[in-house]
């Protein structure tokens, strides 16, 4: 039997406007706006090509949580729907607010503007990337509407995979310019869950 999103066009348009809201909510919120507040600052390093992984990760999600899904695989119980709807939208405010934070500093690849300082604030202050914890609650949810424990669990190894990879490159590139600062500010900090990881 598959999942409600399939059996019924409310969860079905429930999702779908969910996802939309994602993605439009990372144009404005995640592109445009970071770019307003940027022109003309100065980026010092910029590692480009990492995002084209971030995009295959998102294929590798969906082409995995709709079959999942369609054919009922590990299905959970119908109310679980609405507490993944519920976390799709948590991640995406989660995500935004870390992005908002960040300010002009945010940028969609990897890169260090000049006179960058180390920004403590806000979700920043416990944990070093929001915005991608944002992004696994999302996930989270996602597997959560499908109603498939099967899609949680490979969404965050999926998640795991290929932002933890981003992270790692990220963080490097932020130590070699913002140096002894940021080594301190990890040291203090977690990088996606505050406190365990």
């Amino acid at each position: 039997m598959p999942s409600s999103i399939f059996t019924s066009s409310y969860a079905t348009a429930g999702f779908v406007i969910v996802v939309l809201c994602f993605f439009v909510a990372e144009v404005i919120g995640g592109k445009i706006i970071p770019w307003m507040r940027r022109r003309g600052a100065t980026v010092q390093r910029r590692t480009a090509g990492l995002n084209t992984l971030l995009y295959v990760s998102w294929v590798a999600v969906f082409g995995v949580s709709i079959p999942f899904a369609a054919n009922g695989i590990a299905l959970l119980p119908d109310w679980v729907y609405y507490v993944g709807i519920g976390f799709m939208l948590a991640g995406i405010a989660f995500r935004q607010w870390a992005i908002a934070v960040l300010g002009r500093y945010f940028s969609g690849v990897i890169g260090v503007q000049k006179e960058q300082k180390v920004v403590e604030s806000g979700p920043y202050r416990l944990i070093r990337h929001p915005s991608y914890t944002g992004v696994l609650i999302f996930l989270v949810g996602m597997g959560l509407a499908v109603q498939s424990w099967a899609v949680v669990l490979i969404d965050v190894v999926i998640f795991g995979i290929f932002y933890g990879y981003r992270m790692f490159v990220e963080e490097r590139v932020l130590v070699r310019e913002l140096g002894q600062s940021y080594v301190e500010y990890m040291e203090r900090t977690k990088r996606v869950i505050p406190y365990i990881v």
